[in-house]
C-alpha cells in the first residue's frame, strides 16, 4: 500500500515536471516568436518565460477555479432546488439582460 503511494507521488512529480518545464518552453517560444518583431521587445530565455507564467499565476488567479468553487456550485445546486418555478423565471429574465450569450438584453422599462 505504501509503495503505491510513493509511487503516485512520484508520477506526480514528474508530471509537475514535465508541465513547467514545457510551460517555459512554450512562452519563451511564443514570447520570442511575435513579441520582438511586433512591438521591439527583448527576446527571453527559459526561466524568464517561467518568471512570466508565475506573474501571470499570480496577477490573474491562475488556470482553473480555486478550492472553493466546488462548494460554491454546490450552493448554487441547492439554492436553485429551492426556488419556486417563478423564481427560476425570474432569475432566467435577469441572466438575459446582460450576462453573456442568454439572448437578447431585456428591453428597457418606458419612463
Amino acid at each position: 500500500m505504501r509503495g503505491r503511494f510513493v509511487f503516485r507521488i512520484l508520477k506526480f512529480a514528474a508530471i509537475l515536471a514535465v508541465a513547467f518545464l514545457a510551460f517555459g518552453f512554450v512562452v519563451s517560444h511564443l514570447w520570442n516568436y511575435v513579441m520582438p518583431p511586433l512591438f521591439g521587445f527583448h527576446m527571453i530565455t527559459f526561466w524568464q518565460a517561467i518568471a512570466l507564467v508565475i506573474l501571470g499565476k499570480l496577477l490573474f488567479g491562475g488556470f482553473r477555479p480555486g478550492p472553493g468553487a466546488m462548494f460554491r456550485r454546490g450552493r448554487m445546486r441547492e439554492r436553485w432546488e429551492q426556488m419556486t418555478p417563478e423564481q427560476r423565471a425570474k432569475f432566467r429574465e435577469g441572466m438575459r439582460g446582460g450576462c453573456g450569450h442568454f439572448g437578447p438584453p431585456a428591453a428597457e422599462p418606458k419612463v
